[in-house]
């Protein structure tokens, strides 16, 4: 068995993924609503090709429950947002975060995956609406490899106040 440095895995990993959502519509609890939508899962494949249907697809329907697949992203990682994914990785429960507009129906069409929690933040103050869905497995490990290649968490210290009285002199008085 040989050993490898995780630069020659990293180095291994696909530039890109190509990811489906799975969006799921269900009645809903509210009297002023009657459907509610939210993001359930991630598919990924690394090909990093997008397949010629594009076309959102009904994939499972039981009751009232229905499932769609929203085919089409691409997922690519960034270096000036490692420590976004850092943090994401070891959090108790690591997500993909769907951003989605909303159509004339109330309806949300995802236009957006990421593993940046700060930018699926910077969506969320835009008022976009964004869903969070477990990551899976091999998003997951292809995005430890980048991190771990690229990134080395600093402890962060606090700043030091210049330390005036010593100097014998305070900052507000001048010469006259």
């Amino acid at each position: 068995m040989t050993a490898t440095s995780i630069r020659e895995i990293a180095a291994k990993n696909p530039q890109t993924f190509s990811v489906s959502v799975i969006m799921q519509q269900s009645p809903s609890a509210s009297i002023w609503l009657d459907e509610s939508w939210e993001a359930v899962g991630i598919l990924a494949t690394a090909d990093g090709h997008q397949n010629g249907n594009q076309k959102v697809a009904l994939i499972h329907q039981e009751g009232g429950v229905r499932r769609y697949l929203y085919p089409g992203f691409t997922l690519r990682l960034h270096e000036d947002e490692c420590e976004s994914y850092y943090h994401n990785l070891i959090s108790p429960q690591p997500c993909c975060y769907v951003v989605a507009n909303q159509d004339d129906q109330g309806r949300p069409e995802p236009f957006l995956v990421s593993l940046s929690f700060d930018e699926a933040h910077a969506y969320l103050e835009g008022d976009e609406t964004v869903y969070a869905v477990p990551v899976p497995a091999e998003l997951y490990r292809w995005t430890e490899a980048f991190v771990l290649a690229r990134y080395v968490p600093r402890k962060r210290t606090k700043r030091k106040r210049a330390d005036w009285k010593s100097a014998g002199q305070r900052p507000d008085d001048h010469e006259a």
